[in-house]
C-alpha cells in the first residue's frame, strides 16, 4: 500500500536545520517511537507530505524544505514586547525561557524570551524553526488505511490504530 489520503503512515526521520549547506541535527524520531499521523487531513506540513506520498513501507528518501514551505520566515512583526507587570505574580522570566501565552480570543501559544530590561520582557512568537530550512531523512515502516474511528477523530490512533490520543 503506498502513502495516499486518509492512510495512516508511521515513519521514523532524523531532522535537520540547513543553514550555507551545513546541517545542524534538531530530533530524530527513531523505531522505538516511530512517527504516526493521518496523512493528507493538514496535520503535517503540506510539502513534508508531498515529499512522502506515493512511498510504501521499506521506502526511504530525503528532502530539504525551503523555511517558506516548512515553518515560513521570521516575521518580525510576531517579536513583541510585554510590560514587566505582567510578570508580577509569576516573576521575571530569563532571556531563552519558553512562555505559554494566550491572546484576548483564547487562543494558547508559545514565545520565547529574547531579551529582559526593567521596562519590557521582548518575546518572539515565532515558531522555533521559523527561518530555517529543514532537511528530513526517513523511512518509511508502515501504511495501512485508517480505521472508522481515526477518519470520525481526524487523527491517528496509533501505528496499529488501537491506541486513543
Amino acid at each position: 500500500m503506498t502513502i495516499a489520503p486518509n492512510n495512516v503512515v508511521t515513519l521514523t526521520y532524523k531532522l535537520h536545520t540547513v543553514e550555507n549547506g551545513e546541517k545542524t541535527f534538531v530530533e530524530e524520531a527513531g523505531k522505538d517511537n516511530p512517527l504516526d499521523f493521518l496523512f493528507g487531513v493538514g496535520m503535517m506540513l503540506p510539502k513534508f507530505e508531498e515529499n512522502i506520498a506515493g512511498l510504501k513501507a521499506g521506502d526511504t528518501t530525503d528532502f530539504e524544505l525551503a523555511a517558506a514551505d516548512a515553518y515560513g520566515e521570521v516575521n518580525e512583526q510576531a517579536i513583541t514586547s510585554l510590560p514587566v507587570n505582567m510578570f508580577d505574580e509569576a516573576g521575571m522570566p530569563a532571556v531563552g525561557q519558553i512562555l505559554p501565552l494566550q491572546d484576548n480570543q483564547g487562543n494558547q501559544f508559545r514565545g520565547k524570551v529574547t531579551e529582559v530590561s526593567p521596562e519590557v520582557v521582548v518575546v518572539d512568537l515565532n515558531h522555533p524553526m521559523a527561518g530555517h530550512n529543514l532537511h528530513f531523512a526517513i523511512e518509511v515502516l508502515s501504511v495501512r488505511e485508517a480505521t472508522p474511528d481515526e477518519l470520525s477523530h481526524g487523527h491517528s490512533h496509533g501505528p496499529d490504530g488501537t491506541h486513543e490520543h
